[in-house]
Formats: structure tokens, C-alpha cells, sequence
């Protein structure tokens, strides 16, 4: 999810006053939908240097650990889906009780219709939810977002644990709960990167790698359900999960700052502003004296300010430099950087740079939810064989959390020197491989979709946020990219009709669906890629041209002979 990586860099950027001696570094936003709120009503931030070194450092590890526990915990669907299978969960839809075995260890149409939906409701609320928790965080900063992500949390597990004594279906609404609550509690967490800017790369692949690893707390349930002789049910285990939420909101309540940490471009602005030093009061002051006296002070606790902020970003001078020329190298890289910056938001919707990206989303994103979903029953009928499914499914639920930590450093170093091309040729053919294993019925050929399958995934949110970045830019980043992933999400809403597909129009044989789905991304891809090599070729051309019209202007002769430099 490079929307991590973005918000890092985004402290960076600054946007030019109106006067030429003085820049104003941009404030790093998560709201997706701009200026829907107004400004008075935003939360001041704070400077790290004005909370003690260990109180950030346990901010910090506490955020971690709930972002373990909570951020991501629906996606380990797979993972717990058999012991709803085994609990009987949506069982009551099966017409034909004999279509469900002894043990309950396969499901009807009906049934697995039912469940896969739950999934899917709660995969679509994810990727939506980034709207509402960017406004709420803007506004009335990480406290408040944090605890309402609590709230949902303990709402969800309360309905899924109290849902067979409902009268109505409460998994639904409770998967659907505890995936609002997950980008509530994880996204107000971002900005604890500021904490220690010297090292905000390393605490935001720390937060990343508890985020794919959330997905492992159904994992362990289903381990410990399994060994507890099936006694340790759905409602005891949710009845404990409410500690979660408990300590959240403890920890938001009592650890956590009720406004967001200044960012690095935020702290420089304020060491570097000497009006600090005058204030408005000033002017009623008349004895001269005193007025010398109180603006010597502010000037005084201005230079101690600065002198904390200087300790807290680190050495300056050759540090600073080599940081500069290697963001320099890495737009030089891209090929694409800056290609649409500028331009309006409308603007940069309408064009064929956002309509292949976004295509390209929804399909991947449907695909991704799709196997999730479906890994057991896919491999049920591939392999003919219950038991092997079983295991290739047990395989992915443990690969799927480690794939994403393992994947944190790799995807850093492609994304950092490699350019745009590279990634997105890197992702659609990595992407055809997996439907092209995904269609072979092997067990070795499992194991090795599953195995890239889990690469891939995180490589793929994180290159879709960086393509998003660099072609569009940081100041329409939230809308462009927040419209993105809500349209993808929202079109998610299709995997329950692959679902029917499969089971009326083809008999549970998924690999019609699967053909379908890898010729769509292969087509979009090629295109998307296509599209970038062209427009990336053509600018290349047209800054040379720029650069060469530069050099002919500088070296131009004068009439005298001498060279002028124009």
C-alpha cells in the first residue's frame, strides 16, 4: 500500500508564496475529497520535539500492536471461513441438507454464495471507507478517528458473536463492522511517522507489516478452534477479541496525540519564520523598553525551538544534499514524474493516464478478492481432492501475512530504481502468470500461484499509489487516488456474481472464470503499458529538445563573435 510511502513523501513538497523569498512547505493531507471540510475547523498539529522521546517511542510500539490485531484482520477471510463452514454458518440455505458432508466440511451453493459475500461487503467497505476516515482525520485528527475505529471494532465482534441468537443475519453487519473499523485505527496511525522523521521510512513498514499481517489473527483462531476440539466457537472468541477495541481506546484516551504530528516541511516552516518573534499584541504595548525585552525572548525561544527541531530532523549540510539528489534521480528514473502535475483534478480524470490505471485497479482488485474468497473450493475442484485443497489452503493462509513483510523491502528498492514502465510491465506480467497457474491443475503449480500471488498483492497497492504520485501529484493525490480505490472497491460488488457464475453456469469449475479474468487484465495491461511506453518516449524526446533549446539560447554568438549567454 504505497498510500504509506506517498504520505512520507508528501511532507517533502512545498508549493511557492506569493513571494519569491519565501516558500511554505505543503501540509501532508489524508483526505481523499479536499476541501469538503472547512479549514477553521481543522486540528493544529504538534512538533515531535514538544513530546518526550519515550512517550513517542511507546506511541509508536502501541500503534504497531493494535495495527496488528486490528488493521487488517477481515483479509484473513480465508483462514476462518472453515470453521464458519464448520459452525454451520449460512448451513439453514442449504436446500438439500445432504449436500452438505458429516462434517461439514464442504459447503452448498447457497451457503458459500452467502459467506463469500460477507467478504466481499467488507472488502468493498475497506477500500470506501478511505473517504469518510481522510475527512473525520483532517478535521478532528487521529484521537477521534482512532476511537471511532474502536467503536466499530467492539460492534463487530459483538455482532458476530451474538449473530446465531439474532433474529436476523448479524455476519454480514459484523464482518462489515470490523472492516470499518481496521482504515479507522490503521490510517490515523500514519502520521506517528513524524514521531522520529529520521526514521519515518522505518515506522511506516513497520505499521505496513502489521497491517498484512492483521490478517494472521483468524489464523491463529482457526489453529487454536482446531485444537481446542472445535469448544473454542466464533462467540467465545469474539466475546475475547473485545479486549482489541478496549485497548485501543484506552491507548487513544490516555497515549495517543488528540491532533496529528507536524510533518518535516511543517517544522522546517516553523524554524525558518521569523515572524514568530513579533505578535500582534505588540502593538499595545507602549514602553519601549518592555517591547525590546519580550521579542528578544520569543526571538530566544525561537532559537531553542530551532535547535530541537535541528536534533530532531538530524544533521543537515551533505545529508540534506545526497537525500535531494537522490529524490532528484528517482523522478529522473520514473520517466513519467510530474507528467499531469498541475493540471485541475477534472483534468487529470478525464485523461487516458487515469482511465487505464483505474481499469487496470478494478480488474486486479477483483481478482485479488476473488482468489481470497475462493481458494479452497477453486483447488477443491482443480484437484479433485479434498484433503490436498485443505492443504494448499492451510499453505496460503499462513503465506498470505508473511508474503506482504517480505515484500516491504523489495517493493521499496523496485519503486525506488526502476522506472514506471518496468513496474507496470513487472505487474501485468507477473499478473498473468498467477492467472495462467491459477488454471493449471498441479499441485506444484498451487504452491507457486500461491507464492507469487502473495508478492504480488502488496507490490500491487503499492505501485498503484506510486503510479498516482508521480503521474498526478500530491496536491489532487487524495481525490485521484482516493476515487481510484473507491471505484475499485465499489466494483467489487462483481465478485458475487463470479461467484453465481461459477456455480450455475459452469458447475463450481472456476478456471472458465479465471480465463475471463486474465484475458481482461492482459488486455487492459498491455494497453496501460503501451500507453505509458509511448507518452514516457515522447517526453523523454521532448525535454532533450527542451534541454538542447536551453544549451543553443546560453551559447548563442553575439554579433561581435563573443558568446552571449542568453
Amino acid at each position: 500500500m504505497s498510500l504509506h510511502r506517498v504520505s512520507s513523501m508528501s511532507s517533502h513538497e512545498h508549493v511557492r508564496g506569493s513571494s519569491p523569498a519565501r516558500s511554505e512547505h505543503r501540509k501532508m493531507s489524508f483526505n481523499p475529497v479536499g476541501t469538503w471540510v472547512p479549514p477553521a475547523a481543522k486540528e493544529e498539529p504538534v512538533g515531535a520535539f514538544e513530546v518526550s522521546k519515550t512517550r513517542r517511542l511507546v506511541q509508536v510500539a502501541a500503534a504497531v500492536v493494535y495495527c496488528l490485531f486490528a488493521a487488517g484482520v477481515v483479509f484473513g477471510y480465508a483462514a476462518i471461513k472453515p470453521v464458519l463452514v464448520d459452525e454451520g454458518v449460512y448451513g439453514e440455505f442449504c436446500a438439500d441438507v445432504s449436500s452438505i458432508n458429516a462434517e461439514a466440511t464442504t459447503t452448498c451453493y447457497e451457503q458459500e454464495l452467502r459467506l463469500n459475500l460477507m467478504f466481499t461487503t467488507a472488502a468493498v467497505a475497506t477500500n470506501v471507507c478511505a473517504l469518510p476516515v481522510g475527512t473525520l482525520l483532517d478535521r478532528y485528527g487521529p484521537r477521534v478517528c482512532g476511537l471511532i475505529g474502536s467503536c466499530f471494532l467492539a460492534i463487530g465482534a459483538i455482532f458476530f458473536s451474538f449473530a446465531s441468537q439474532l433474529p436476523f443475519d448479524g455476519y454480514i453487519p459484523g464482518y462489515l463492522f470490523l472492516a470499518l473499523g481496521g482504515p479507522f485505527v490503521f490510517i490515523s496511525s500514519f502520521q506517528l511517522s513524524n514521531t522520529f522523521p529520521q526514521h519515518s521510512g522505518l515506522i511506516l513498514a513497520l505499521l505496513t507489516g502489521a497491517f498484512d499481517s492483521s490478517s494472521a489473527i483468524f489464523l491463529f483462531y482457526r489453529l487454536i478452534y482446531t485444537a481446542s476440539n472445535h469448544t473454542f466457537t466464533p462467540h467465545r472468541f469474539f466475546l475475547v477479541y473485545l479486549i482489541v477495541p478496549i485497548c485501543i481506546s484506552i491507548a487513544q484516551t490516555f497515549l495517543m496525540p488528540k491532533n496529528s504530528y507536524k510533518t518535516v516541511g511543517e517544522l522546517v516552516a516553523q524554524a525558518e519564520d521569523p515572524s514568530n518573534d513579533v505578535h500582534p499584541i505588540d502593538q499595545h504595548v507602549s514602553d519601549e523598553g518592555r517591547l525590546a525585552r519580550l521579542r528578544e525572548e520569543r526571538r530566544q525561544h525561537r532559537e531553542s525551538v530551532v535547535s530541537e527541531i535541528t536534533s530532531l530532523l538530524g544533521r543537515k549540510g551533505e545529508e540534506g544534499d545526497k537525500q535531494t539528489q537522490a529524490e532528484e534521480r528517482k523522478k529522473q528514473i520514473s520517466g513519467v514524474w510530474g507528467v499531469l502535475h498541475g493540471r485541475s483534478a477534472f483534468q487529470q480524470i478525464k485523461s487516458l493516464w487515469f482511465i487505464l490505471i483505474t481499469l487496470f485497479t478494478v480488474i486486479q482488485m477483483v481478482r485479488i478478492n476473488y482468489f481470497v474468497a475462493t481458494i479452497r473450493t477453486q483447488y477443491e475442484h482443480l484437484l479433485s481432492d479434498h484433503q490436498k485443497a485443505v492443504q494448499v489452503n492451510n499453505i496460503f493462509d499462513v503465506a498470505l501475512p508473511l508474503g506482504g513483510v517480505i515484500a516491504i523491502p523489495m517493493i521499496g528498492l523496485v519503486l525506488d530504481n526502476t522506472s514506471t514502465l518496468f513496474v507496470l510491465t513487472l505487474l501485468v506480467s507477473v499478473a498473468t502468470a498467477i492467472g495462467i497457474l491459477g488454471v493449471l491443475p498441479y499441485l506444484w503449480a498451487a504452491y507457486a500461484n500461491i507464492a507469487l500471488f502473495v508478492l504480488y498483492r502488496p507490490l500491487y497497492y503499492t505501485a498503484v499509489s506510486d503510479y498516482a504520485a508521480k503521474v498526478f501529484g500530491f496536491h489532487t493525490f487524495g481525490k485521484v487516488y482516493g476515487l481510484i480505490i473507491c471505484l475499485a472497491g465499489i466494483l467489487n460488488f462483481f465478485q458475487s456474481a463470479l461467484d453465481a457464475l461459477t456455480h450455475k453456469n459452469f458447475g463450481g469449475d472456476p478456471i472458465p472464470v479465471n480465463v475471463m479474468l486474465l484475458v481482461m487484465a492482459l488486455a487492459v495491461g498491455v494497453a496501460l503499458v503501451g500507453f505509458v511506453w509511448y507518452k514516457s518516449r515522447k517526453l523523454g524526446r521532448d525535454r532533450l529538445e527542451d534541454e538542447a533549446e536551453g544549451a543553443r539560447e546560453t551559447l548563442m554568438p553575439e554579433p561581435n563573435g563573443e558568446v552571449a549567454d542568453r
